[in-house]
């Protein structure tokens, strides 16, 4: 039977009788424990339903025969993760009691060593077997710095695991064990259809209670990690009401359908346990990489090789983009793919492949999931012309090859509101541009430039605001001459590219 039909068509009935089954619930259970043993002293009075009152319940009955099968079918693919890091600490040798309580004197034994067993605990979701091979996708977090892993099955059966693949910029991992046997495989739904208010179930070991269920809905897309968080930056999640606890990290959020769309990863409260607000990982930023990790034991990041981010209020509206969404490119670097495709310093990137791009998270998301090699396509705003470039995009390197020298020009401007002019002492008249960040060993570091420079001309050409910036700043091909302000002085830099 079609679920959502039959929400449609019971709505009312639902809302009116589903308050009173709780309370009666609720109420009974109470009387039963508090009560005690009541004395029988005739027939029981029968339950007459109305027939609004069956039809409502009938329905409830076909939505919980559906969770049931949900559950059945899936909780059977979602394993627990035990894991040991095997950790050697210094452990002080007396040998005597006199040493106990006041410490070790001249000549003591020195501090012998001892090894620790810390136990740790997840969940995992089985995602694939190849013949013998059984492979699990998990949290990184949960088996990150694990000597010894197993998985346990919902049937108690315990096997000794390896990790195949782990990256803790995404966290996710992937772990194997092995076994002749089939075993239940999850089947991985598309996440990008998922939408506020859908019912979702969460299946996972919360605490070590195995196989546990519960349900809730969705009740945000899109939610990023706060720059501050131990989460991964390198995906986005969804929020959910399903309860979650410590031990869920890497389970199942299933949708009615009972397909995997998302992976439990973090919760959110002041008490460490569960107050209604929970984080999983879409499930199809996780696709790839375990693509990634069975072919190459890692996952590659789509890179354009660009410094973005999100722009101020007042910059926004200096270039006439108030209400637009998307991510400002603030730099370049040198031989990359967007210096390749034609992207400037200034350009106002909306769009990847089509998809609008909210923020500068969004960006960041966008172009991290596209493989390496592939084309895509941008949409962006360049001084309020609409244009389209094709790029290929490269792989990511790490942040440590990054040579800060090939970064284009190396640093930003932003404009001057009441609050920077207060703090610079700038006179109430003054409107123009101030720079906000110089990346270090950048040119414009190289070139003397400072936080809190005051931006006057760029090629000779005044500047009042950001348009007139960087039309001036991208005009020149080789070398730009910037006259600025610090303090009392004037004094002229020249960028080289």
């Amino acid at each position: 039977m079609d679920i959502q039909r039959i929400i449609r068509s019971r709505i009312t009935h639902l809302v009116g009788t589903a308050v009173v089954a709780f309370a009666i619930g609720f109420f009974v259970s109470t009387m039963v424990v508090h009560a005690g043993a009541p004395t029988v002293t005739g027939a029981p009075l029968p339950v007459t339903l109305s027939n609004d009152a069956r039809k409502g319940f009938d329905s409830m009955s076909d939505i919980q025969a559906v969770f049931q099968d949900i559950a059945d079918k899936t909780a059977p693919a979602v394993v627990e993760i035990d894991v040991v890091d095997v950790v050697t600490r210094a452990v002080p040798n007396f040998t005597s009691p006199f040493e106990f309580f006041f410490g070790p004197g001249n000549g003591s034994t020195p501090p012998r060593t001892q090894q620790f067993r810390q136990q740790g605990l997840g969940s995992g979701v089985i995602v694939r077997q190849n013949g013998d091979t059984v492979y699990v996708l998990t949290n990184y977090h949960v088996i990150d710095q694990a000597d010894e892993i197993s998985v346990t099955l919902a049937d108690k059966r315990r096997f000794t695991a390896q990790v195949v693949g782990k990256d803790p910029r995404r966290d996710l991992a992937l772990v194997t064990f092995q076994s002749a046997e089939q075993f239940p495989v999850a089947v991985l739904g598309d996440s990008n259809t998922v939408q506020v208010g859908d019912w979702v179930i969460a299946v996972g070991n919360p605490l070590g209670f195995n196989s546990s269920v519960t349900e809730g809905i969705i009740s945000a897309v899109g939610r990023t990690s706060q720059p501050d968080s131990s989460v991964a930056p390198f995906t986005d999640y969804f929020q959910t009401d399903a309860s979650i606890n410590p031990g869920n990290s890497g389970g199942a959020l299933i949708n009615i359908r009972g397909e995997v769309i998302g992976i439990n990863t973090w919760i959110a409260s002041p008490s460490g346990g569960n107050v209604g607000l929970g984080f999983a990982i879409p499930v199809n930023n996780a696709k790839q990489a375990i693509e990634d990790f069975i072919t190459k034991g890692s996952v590659s990041y789509g890179w354009l090789g660009l410094t973005t981010g999100d722009l101020p209020p007042a910059d926004k509206a200096a270039l006439g983009i108030q209400s637009r969404q998307g991510s400002f490119v603030y730099g370049v670097y040198r031989g990359s793919p967007a210096a390749s495709a034609g992207i400037t310093p200034g350009d106002f990137i909306t769009a990847v492949n089509d998809h609008p791009v909210a923020d500068m998270t969004g960006l960041l998301l966008a172009v991290g999931n596209l493989p390496a090699g592939s084309n895509a396509r941008l949409s962006l705003l360049r001084l309020g012309e609409e244009r389209t470039l094709s790029v290929r995009i490269g792989a990511k390197p790490e942040d440590t090859d990054l040579d800060p020298g090939k970064l284009w020009p190396g640093f930003s401007v932003v404009t001057v509101t009441d609050d920077i002019r207060s703090r610079l002492g700038l006179p109430l008249s003054y409107g123009g541009l101030v720079v906000s960040h110089v990346e270090k060993g950048s040119v414009a570091d190289s070139a003397g430039l400072r936080p809190g420079d005051i931006v006057l001309s760029v090629a000779g050409t005044p500047t009042a605001n950001l348009t007139d910036f960087y039309r001036s700043f991208n005009r020149r091909s080789t070398e730009v001459m910037l006259q600025l302000r610090r303090g009392e002085n004037t004094f002229s830099v020249g960028l080289v590219k």
